[in-house]
C-alpha cells in the first residue's frame, strides 16, 4: 500500500477558487486575461466598492432604530471586508512564494510520525474550512429569513438606492437582487479573507512539529551523515521563518481591521439584542451575527499562539538529538541554530496587536467595555 503524498497546497485550492470569483487572481488566469480583467473591474466596482457605499449612505437615516442598528453592523462588516479584500489583492503575489516554500517543506516530510502529524493537520483544516462555511451560511440564512418575515415591503439590509424601490415593483426586485448577489459576493470575500491566514498558520504549526521530529532523529542512524541532517533541518527552519514572515506581512493590516470590527460588532449586536430589537427573526440574526464575529478571528489567534509555542520549543528538539558524540563542527552549527531559535516568533497585526489568544480575549474585553459605555449613556 503506497503512502499518501503530503500536499499542503491542497488546502488552499478553495481560496484560489474564491480569489478567482473575486477577480483578484490575475496571475493564475492563463486564457482570456483581458476578459477576466474586465470582469474584475466590473464586480469590484459594483460590490467591493459599491456594496458598502450603498449601505453607508443610509447610516442613521432609516425608518426605525432596528433598521439603523442592522444598517450599522452590516456597513461596518462590509466596509472592513472590502478594505481587507483590497489589501489582500495588493499583496496577492506573496501567496506564490508561500506556496513555493510549502512545496519545499512537503518534500522534507517523511516517516510514520511526520505522516501522523499530517493526518492530524488534515482533520484540523477540514474543521476550520467547514466551520467558516457554516458561520457564513447561517448568517446569510438568518439574514434572508429576517427579510422574508417582514410584513411590509423592505430591503434585506437598510440601504440607499438612487431610485424609488418602495413604490416600484421592478425597482424593488432590482434592489433586492443587487443586495442578495452583493452579500453573496461579500461572504466569498470573508471566506478568503478570514480563513486563509488561519489555514497557513495551521500549516506552519504542523511543519514546525515535523521539523521537531526530524531534529530528534539526527545522529540516531550511524549510516547517515548527522551534520548533513543538521544542515537540512537548519535550512527547513529558515524556510519556515520566511513563510511565517510572509503570512505575517500578508495578514497584518487585515487582521488589525478584523480585531477592531469584531469588537465593535459584538458590542452593537449584544446591545441591540438587550435594548433595542424586538422582532424575533432580527433577534436571531443578531445573535448568530454576534457569535460569528469572534469565531472568525479565533482560529487565526489560536494557531498564532500555537506557532509561537512550537517555534519556541525547537531548541529542546536540537538538544534531544544525538549531539554528544558528534564533532566540533556539528556542535558549533547546533549552538548557532539554538541561539537563533531562542528569538520569539510572534505574528503582529498592524504593528500593535499579537495574533494570539490573548488578543482574542482582549477583543472581547474591548466589546464589553464599549457595551458598558452604552449602558451608562442609556442611564
Amino acid at each position: 500500500m503506497s503512502e499518501e503524498a503530503i500536499d499542503s497546497l491542497s488546502f488552499v485550492k478553495s481560496h484560489w477558487t474564491a480569489w478567482r470569483i473575486l477577480g483578484v487572481a490575475h496571475k493564475r488566469v492563463q486564457s482570456f486575461l483581458g476578459l477576466y480583467i474586465s470582469y474584475s473591474v466590473v464586480v469590484n466596482v459594483l460590490f467591493t466598492v459599491g456594496y458598502p457605499l450603498h449601505l453607508g449612505l443610509s447610516l442613521f437615516q432609516n425608518r426605525n432604530l432596528t433598521e439603523d442598528i442592522l444598517n450599522l453592523t452590516t456597513f461596518a462588516t462590509c466596509f472592513a471586508c472590502s478594505a481587507k479584500t483590497l489589501l489582500y489583492a495588493y499583496n496577492i503575489g506573496k501567496v506564490a512564494r508561500m506556496e513555493q516554500l510549502l512545496r519545499l517543506l512537503d518534500k522534507r516530510a517523511s516517516g510514520m510520525e511526520q505522516r501522523a502529524i499530517y493526518g492530524q493537520l488534515k482533520l484540523q483544516l477540514r474543521t476550520i474550512l467547514y466551520a467558516f462555511i457554516a458561520i457564513y451560511m447561517l448568517c446569510g440564512l438568518f439574514a434572508e429569513l429576517s427579510f422574508i418575515s417582514k410584513e411590509e415591503r423592505g430591503l434585506m439590509y437598510p440601504a440607499y438606492f438612487p431610485f424609488d424601490w418602495l413604490n416600484s415593483t421592478r425597482n424593488y426586485y432590482i434592489a433586492n437582487v443587487y443586495q442578495i448577489v452583493g452579500v453573496s459576493f461579500q461572504l466569498v470575500q470573508n471566506y478568503a479573507n478570514d480563513c486563509f491566514p488561519a489555514v497557513v498558520l495551521c500549516l506552519i504549526s504542523s511543519h514546525v512539529k515535523m521539523l521537531y521530529s526530524r531534529f530528534e532523529t539526527i545522529g540516531r542512524d550511524p549510516t547517515i551523515d548527522a551534520e548533513k541532517q543538521l544542515e537540512d533541518c537548519i535550512t527547513d527552519h529558515k524556510r519556515l521563518l520566511e513563510l511565517f514572515r510572509c503570512i505575517e506581512g500578508f495578514m497584518s493590516l487585515p487582521m488589525f481591521i478584523q480585531f477592531t470590527i469584531a469588537a465593535l460588532n459584538v458590542c452593537i449586536s449584544v446591545a441591540a439584542l438587550v435594548f433595542f430589537v424586538n422582532e424575533p427573526m432580527a433577534r436571531i440574526y443578531l445573535l448568530f451575527y454576534g457569535l460569528a464575529m469572534p469565531l472568525e478571528i479565533f482560529p487565526s489567534c489560536y494557531y498564532g499562539t500555537d506557532n509561537e509555542y512550537w517555534f519556541g520549543r525547537l531548541h529542546y528538539a536540537a538538544f534531544s538529538c544525538n549531539w554528544p558524540v558528534q564533532g566540533r563542527s556539528f556542535k558549533r552549527k547546533m549552538m548557532l541554530f539554538v541561539e537563533r531559535s531562542l528569538k520569539r516568533s510572534t505574528a503582529i497585526a498592524g504593528g500593535m496587536l499579537r495574533v494570539h489568544v490573548d488578543s482574542f480575549f482582549a477583543t472581547l474585553k474591548m466589546a464589553y467595555s464599549l457595551f458598558t459605555i452604552i449602558i451608562r449613556m442609556r442611564k
